[in-house]
């Protein structure tokens, strides 16, 4: 297998195909492989941040295909769109489904993601590979010692249980909060369970965005006697940046699923050393 690195700076797996991508004046994307190909199986890894990339990402599937690839796999670590997976307020549109439906038309051999946001992700998705977070996890708790994983809400109650088991029964404790889905604004955190008696507390959740849902909660474990917080998610979007969570975790763990951070509080693991069976799809 050969590798086609669309996003700059990310190569989980590499050597990638030499190729050239620029955009036109009109705003179209365009790629050309520089080069024959050595191989006709192919593993494309793509960051989809922007629609553009998406664009990219189609006209690069082209390419590879007249240039005489047979076997064409994609490893999109985030997949876009995947938190509107449903329509909660009428008039807005399903978004995952629309990406969905368009990486399904390619008619890839197999599309891998990473720890998706919720099962709907996969059951949209046409030969998908879901890789859970079990692994990265595991990783950064090596970093962290004795802990309790932290449920942020209901939603990740079914996956965090199951990564509790996958790592040996570490003790879970439950949290919830009040989302309006209208304004997004976040009240009501709530931590179950007896008082924490100083112990580690890490939270573990696929997303990180503004990191609202993750300052508030904080402010809640401390009041219930929560010792040095940690937050693991498997995709740092962070578009407040790290400061807003510097006052309330001691350290922060990602992966390189978005972009490339430099920051003091956050440790951030590359896919090549967590998932290297990547390497023989």
């Amino acid at each position: 297998m050969i590798y086609l690195h669309l996003s700059p700076g990310f190569e989980p797996y590499g050597p990638s195909v030499p190729f050239k991508a620029f955009i036109f004046n009109g705003g179209e994307p365009h790629l050309k492989l520089t080069g024959p190909l050595p191989e006709t199986s192919v593993l494309i890894t793509t960051r989809l941040n922007t629609f553009q990339d998406v664009g990219l990402l189609l006209v690069a599937t082209d390419a590879l295909r007249r240039a005489g690839a047979d076997r064409i796999s994609l490893f999109v670590p985030y997949f876009p769109g995947a938190r509107q997976d449903r329509v909660m307020v009428p008039g807005e549109p399903l978004t995952v489904k629309v990406y969905a439906d368009l990486l399904n038309a390619q008619q890839y051999h197999q599309i891998t993601v990473f720890d998706p946001h919720s099962d709907v992700t996969p059951a949209l998705l046409n030969k998908v590979q879901v890789v859970d977070n079990h692994r990265f996890v595991e990783q950064c708790l090596a970093q962290v010692g004795d802990c309790k994983l932290i449920a942020p809400d209901g939603g990740a109650l079914k996956k965090i249980y199951k990564l509790s088991e996958a790592l040996g029964g570490i003790e879970v404790v439950e949290c919830s909060k009040r989302r309006d889905v209208k304004t997004g604004d976040l009240s009501g955190f709530f931590v179950s369970g007896p008082d924490l008696q100083g112990a580690s507390c890490v939270i573990v959740d696929d997303i990180c965005d503004g990191g609202g849902t993750f300052v508030g909660l904080a402010d809640e474990l401390k009041k219930h006697g929560a010792g040095d917080l940690y937050l693991i998610v498997s995709h740092g979007i962070f578009s407040r940046g790290l400061e807003p969570l510097a006052t309330s975790f001691k350290r922060v763990f990602t992966t390189d699923s978005i972009r490339e951070i430099t920051h003091p509080l956050l440790n951030q693991l590359s896919f090549s050393s967590f998932l290297p069976h990547l390497l023989n799809q």
